[in-house]
């Protein structure tokens, strides 16, 4: 067990990333990556104990396969993605209780030196799960009976191949596919990464027409957001090689920064600030780009720069403070106005944290499977507790109904934190 020493004011940035097949974002669900807005938050309805007393019985585990890819909960039910020893299996089981519902064979498995499985975390809706293997095919699955209603092969379609560690670059064809899809309105995204003018490839959700494709960049570990900058609503996406702007109806880009980076390993989700993106790498550190459009120009202006090197964390936002796993086995608070570093607490996880904010307080869980409860202060680190959840993990958590859904590759439990107060 590790150290227990010192070291949401709610900002609605943009509008609901995912709209579902009924036309709302739930409250109480993680049903997409980086949960409900796509910028670390639980539902505004969540709240978490004071302290953590005491390390909560599970209310079920169940037995899982290996992968990195996420879990979401919707509407009672959770969908998980593993492997089973030869190929990687789309799973929904009941988040009562974790039985399970179905299971879909979706790809072969891949694994790396890092480990085997899919990376990609699915999409959850009333109606439908979106999910995307590591060597890129994609399902779009009926949620009810497991049918699979339309699909997209990477390398069938787009002659995007996993080529694992033979690859020479930290993009998706040496990891897997890592970034999430993108849904919105009637429409879904998906970061192929062809270098053919298919970076990125939108189709219609319900029936897989393709709409539009654009750019020539290979996919890193980044997942698109969906935000509103200058009165103009766009997908922002860091690829392998940039930061881009994209109009989400006809998949024009309108803005772009080139950000060429050691190993193209760019895995932060950006994080959009009123006019201000976030992005991180292991080779710049933390980045901010303002973007305004004066007349029918698009500006970007080079914001602050913080020389922590975060490499494969996205930072959280609460009020006027970044907090987050830093690039030194350290947690960070930064602030946004300047980028200055407020404080670091040292000796906190090994490469992964992944950090939730519920209102004014934070839980972290770290690689080697800690769950740190702490408050958003911008002040000082305040550790209100830590308990030791579950095993070696690169999986972001699932936080619903003040439930959390954590999973290694071993095992996926749920535990209701709502009984620590």
């Amino acid at each position: 067990m590790k150290r227990s020493s010192p070291l949401l004011a709610w900002v609605l940035l943009y509008s609901c990333t995912l709209v579902f097949h009924n036309g709302k974002c739930c409250a109480g669900d993680w049903a997409s990556w980086f949960g409900p807005e796509r910028n670390g938050h639980a539902a505004k309805d969540e709240s978490l104990p004071s302290h953590f007393t005491a390390t909560p019985t599970p209310d079920w585990k169940i037995k899982v396969g290996g992968g990195f890819s996420s879990p979401v909960v919707q509407g009672g039910e959770l969908a998980y993605f593993d492997e089973n020893g030869e190929r990687e299996i789309l799973h929904l089981v009941s988040a009562k209780d974790g039985k399970e519902i179905w299971k879909l064979d979706v790809a072969e498995k891949i694994e790396d030196e890092w480990g085997a499985g899919p990376r990609s975390t699915p999409i959850l809706t009333e109606t439908r799960i979106y999910a995307t293997s590591g060597n890129g095919e994609f399902r779009c699955v009926e949620r009810k009976t497991g049918k699979v209603i339309w699909q997209k092969s990477f390398e069938k379609d787009y002659q995007v191949k996993f080529l694992g560690s033979k690859a020479q670059e930290g993009t998706s064809s040496r990891r897997g596919n890592n970034g999430s899809p993108l849904l919105f309105d009637d429409k879904i995204v998906l970061p192929v990464g062809s270098t053919a003018g298919a970076t990125l490839v939108c189709f219609n959700a319900e029936n897989g027409t393709e709409i539009w494709r654009m750019g020539n960049e290979e996919a890193a570990y980044s997942s698109a957001i969906m935000g509103t900058v200058s009165g103009e609503r766009q997908i922002i996406y860091l690829n392998a090689d940039a930061l881009v702007g994209v109009l989400p109806a006809k998949g024009k880009e309108i803005w772009r920064v080139p950000l060429k980076t050691n190993a193209k390993r760019h895995a932060s989700t950006p994080q959009l600030i009123g006019d201000m993106v976030v992005v991180s790498s292991h080779t710049f550190g933390v980045q901010t780009f303002h973007i305004k459009k004066i007349g029918s120009e698009w500006k970007i202006e080079k914001g602050w720069t913080n020389p922590e090197k975060i490499n494969l964390s996205t930072l959280v936002r609460v009020d006027n403070t970044l907090y987050g796993q830093g690039g030194n086995k350290n947690f960070v608070a930064i602030n946004v106005a300047t980028g200055k570093l407020l404080w670091s607490a040292p000796g906190f996880g090994k490469e992964n944290s992944s950090t939730i904010a519920v209102q004014q307080r934070l839980i972290s869980l770290t690689d080697e499977g800690i769950l740190y409860l702490l408050a958003a202060n911008p002040e000082k680190y305040d550790e209100l507790g830590q308990i030791q959840i579950c095993g070696k993990n690169w999986n972001f958590p699932a936080f619903a109904n003040q439930h959390l859904y954590v999973r290694d590759n071993r095992e996926l439990a749920s535990y209701n934190l709502g009984n620590l107060k």
